[in-house]
């Protein structure tokens, strides 16, 4: 499990053991509770994720790439929000240079507190976990490893739109997070690999699109479509956020959201969350399906051919977008 995103193995039993203790039970319900934001649309949100896989993989320097930015801009800018594009030629891990462009729509631009919602857009150029070795060189489709919380952000735009709320909401599409060390070149890049990942990010946080922005707090979606999935409480997050994975997980179990928000620490995740908490110093969760009981400590199909639509279940979409709704709707 120390491939990419999980730097687990035998330290993933130190994380759970030490991180801090469990405040939020999985179980816990308050029937008494009143939602205060609106409905989030799950069929809606499914929609957007099927037209980014429509699109095939979105690896950087492709036609593909092209397309669904011109289109994740297009429905940022459809849905009211004022929408910049940072482009940066990055530097993958074998000199590749990729034409990179992280997508930002920003909604209320005259309150001062803010709260920045994130994933990444980009999919993996090498299905380097799928069961056959030929295929290890193959982009995938990355229907849940990156479409999935990128069409919950787009759903969470629309309804922005039609209600603001009393802060600020910056969305950001992070591009190249997916373009990490494959397994199969591990031999040729020895050491700590972590800064291959998350290139997108890391250049947003040391070049953000306001100079000095900041945020009350951010929230990263990865893996946030497959059915029964479970977001346990991320160990960096909980080391650099604990109080906004305490107002997240809080949250999901007062909307009945319990049996996917496991009231429960994880395992450690290089995602992108870690350079906005350690570079921009925005205290950020990264809400991510973590499967402890898999090999990789991840769904069955991921970096596999077989990240497709199959793996989009709905009513997950729909729990962690009205959770995330009721956490930017309660703020003030």
């Amino acid at each position: 499990m120390a491939i990419r995103k999980i730097l687990i193995s035998a330290s993933a039993l130190v994380f759970i053991a030490c991180a801090c203790g469990n405040k939020t039970n999985e179980a816990t319900v308050t029937q008494q509770y009143e939602k205060v934001s609106p409905d989030f649309n799950a069929d809606s949100a499914y929609l957007y994720v099927d037209k980014q896989v429509a699109f095939g993989p979105r690896v950087p320097n492709t036609a593909e790439h092209v397309a669904c930015g011109d289109y994740l801009v297009n429905e940022l800018k459809r849905f009211g929000a004022e929408v910049q594009e940072q482009k940066a030629e990055l530097t993958a891990y074998n000199g590749t240079k990729l034409n990179a462009r992280n997508i930002i729509g920003s909604y209320g631009l005259d309150k001062k507190n803010r709260v920045l919602l994130f994933a990444h857009w980009d999919s993996r150029p090498y299905s380097d976990h799928d069961p056959n070795p030929d295929n290890y060189r193959k982009p995938l489709l990355g229907a849940n490893d990156g479409a999935s919380g990128v069409g919950v952000l787009l759903e969470i735009a629309r309804v922005l739109q039609t209600q603001a709320p009393e802060v600020g909401v910056d969305i950001i599409f992070f591009d190249a997070e997916d373009y990490g060390v494959p397994v199969f070149e591990k031999e040729n890049y020895p050491g700590d690999t972590d800064e291959t990942w998350c290139l997108g990010s890391r250049y947003w946080s040391k070049n953000p699109h306001v100079p000095n922005y900041k945020a009350r707090f951010g929230i990263l979606l990865d893996m946030v479509g497959r059915e029964n999935a479970a977001f346990y409480k991320e160990y960096h997050s909980v080391k650099y956020a604990a109080n906004i994975v305490e107002k997240v997980w809080g949250t999901a179990g007062r909307l009945n959201h319990g049996k996917y928000f496991i009231g429960k620490n994880g395992g450690g995740v290089t995602d992108d969350h870690i350079p906005v908490n350690e570079i921009r110093r925005i205290p950020s969760v990264d809400i991510i399906d973590y499967d402890p009981d898999s090999d990789n400590g991840f769904f069955h199909s991921w970096h596999t051919q077989k990240d497709d639509m199959s793996n989009i279940n709905k009513e997950t979409l729909g729990a962690v977008g009205q959770t995330i709704l009721e956490v930017v709707y309660k703020e003030k």
